[in-house]
């Protein structure tokens, strides 16, 4: 980089080289700066498309998990809204009111799964199971829809970007 920015003249003058041999020096120094900043920028890329699809893989795994469960957590609603005991308020268990209660930001701790259950609920019963007021319940409603819109969309991107990535490995 020194050598690229010191004056032709100068090092032409140090190296004791013509000012067009100092020209095509200088030229290649660039070129070898401008490719090595290159193959960094690409690492940068090829790192973050592993995280991505690291990340798919746990997400997809995930969402696997959840679609092999809704059967079992299908009956614990339909127990839930149909018998008339106290305890049947809420089909959420008592992890997940916990975690409403206490976290800042419970839509960020809790799994996709346990957020679609949060979703469906009723707003008046999960007001009630957390001591909150409706509007409470019903903004917490709201955050754990987007929290789920925010990881589908990732879900759809990664997927996306592998369907790309897959294209471009069949091409000559």
């Amino acid at each position: 980089k020194v050598l690229i920015d010191v004056p032709r003249s100068d090092l032409a003058e140090e190296l004791a080289q013509s000012q067009t041999k100092i020209q095509v020096l200088q030229d290649t120094l660039q070129q070898v700066l401008d490719r090595r900043e290159e193959e960094r920028q690409s690492r940068q890329l090829l790192e973050l498309y592993l995280e991505a699809l690291k990340n798919e893989d746990s997400i997809l795994s995930k969402v696997a998990e959840s679609e092999t469960v809704p059967g079992k957590e299908m009956d614990v609603v339909d127990a839930g809204t149909s018998s008339t005991g106290p305890s049947a308020k809420t089909a959420l268990s008592d992890q997940i009111l916990a975690a409403l209660r206490e976290k800042p930001a419970p839509e960020l701790c809790l799994d996709s799964q346990d957020l679609e259950l949060v979703l469906k609920e009723d707003t008046e019963a999960l007001a009630s199971a957390l001591r909150w007021d409706t509007q409470k319940a019903e903004a917490l409603q709201q955050a754990c829809d987007q929290e789920l819109s925010k990881r589908l969309q990732q879900v759809q991107a990664l997927h996306s970007l592998r369907s790309t990535s897959k294209g471009k490995k069949t091409l000559p």
